[in-house]
């Protein structure tokens, strides 16, 4: 089942911890962009995706009249009738006009952005929202759509176990279908690692331990590293990532896996805009794993996903080694056949997913 990502790379402003790519202050520059997410939609004439994930940046920011131009293109080019139909939002740039214009085009899924409940928080990273507008975003998104996830984060500046277990709970209240529980990476580059904010990882574990016990007594059951859903909620489109499936990635910097190959396009908006206006692929790089390489990505992948996997004997032969080192440092585990992440592999998953990529 092939998938379709469309990146939106604008922002109200960039938050304190992303190294995503997104801007703020460029949105004049949204009409012609998306005329040219249309245009590189035409150089893979073949795909017919299942699903459909809208991202950024802030998809949510576009005005009205181009978001409308976003989703009529979709359904044109590709017939509608998604099995799965994401569109991602923040509170303080979704509103009835834009939640009506999505439902009517065909999203049947949204993805809030919360990260916290505490104002003091929110503002120490940087985000364009408080509490009471996603509360007001929420109430309105409930009105046209029953399958809405929500993001929430862990250990961030001033964060205490209280507070996130307060933002937690609260969040349960609202009842949302899925909730997507990041703990807070520092990336090189971004305020907060300029700033020199850390946090001890065994509180980073903690408030992870507590927040999966919080939602497993409350019905949410963690199919993958950093999402919980009710029975029947799962994400169609992000599972198809972690089974190595096939998408197509448009918009700056979006990537793709098609026909074996990975590739990832242009970064920034005014060249990857220019590249597609002349009629070239705008793609930055591409490559086609094979060897170990090859299946290091693949046992990276199934990792991501909880129920475990059985080992084939081409793993086996390539990572056996490594499989041994972590099931004796605690990160992974066998239940008969399967192997998967253990307990604490899963709040260390970076440092189990490390071993499976190059440089071996």
């Amino acid at each position: 089942m092939a998938g379709l990502y469309i990146h939106i790379p604008f922002c109200v402003s960039k938050c304190f911890y992303c190294d995503f790519v997104s801007y703020g202050g460029k949105l004049a520059l949204a009409k012609e962009y998306l005329k040219a997410v249309k245009k590189e939609a035409s150089f893979y004439d073949t795909l017919r995706p299942r699903t459909v994930y809208i991202g950024g940046g802030t998809p949510s920011f576009l005005p009205a009249e181009e978001m409308e131009f976003l989703l009529k293109f979709i359904n044109e080019k590709y017939g509608g009738g998604f099995k799965e139909f994401t569109f991602e939002c923040n509170p303080e740039s979704v509103n009835e006009e834009k939640l009506a214009l999505l439902k009517n085009y065909g999203v049947n899924r949204i993805s809030l952005g919360l990260q916290s409940f505490n104002d003091g928080e929110l503002k120490l990273i940087g985000r364009a929202h408080r509490a009471e507008d996603f509360l007001k975003a929420y109430e309105a998104a409930s009105k046209y759509f029953d399958n809405i996830n929500v993001d929430l984060m862990a250990a961030l500046p001033s964060q205490t176990e209280d507070s996130f277990l307060t933002s937690l709970k609260k969040l349960i209240t609202l009842k949302p279908k899925h909730i997507s529980l990041y703990g807070l990476q520092i990336e090189e580059g971004t305020p907060l690692y300029e700033q020199g904010y850390s946090y001890e990882e065994n509180f980073y574990v903690r408030l992870l331990e507590l927040g999966y016990k919080e939602l497993a007594d409350n019905g949410f059951k963690q199919y993958e590293i950093s999402n919980y859903a009710r029975e029947g909620f799962e994400s169609i489109h992000n599972t198809n990532y972690w089974f190595n499936g096939e998408y197509l990635g448009l918009g700056a910097s979006a990537s793709g896996y098609l026909n074996g190959v990975r590739y990832q396009n242009l970064c920034g908006i005014e060249e990857y805009i220019k590249s597609v206006n002349e009629g070239r692929r705008p793609v930055l790089s591409e490559e086609k794993l094979k060897g170990k390489a090859k299946i290091g990505e693949e046992i990276l992948l199934r990792f991501r996903y909880l129920k475990g996997f059985k080992p084939c004997a081409q793993m086996l032969k390539y990572f056996g080694g490594e499989f041994e080192i972590l099931k004796r440092e605690g990160l992974i585990e066998a239940e008969g056949e399967l192997l998967k992440l253990s307990r604490r592999g899963k709040y260390l998953a970076n440092e189990v997913f490390r071993r499976f990529v190059e440089p071996f």
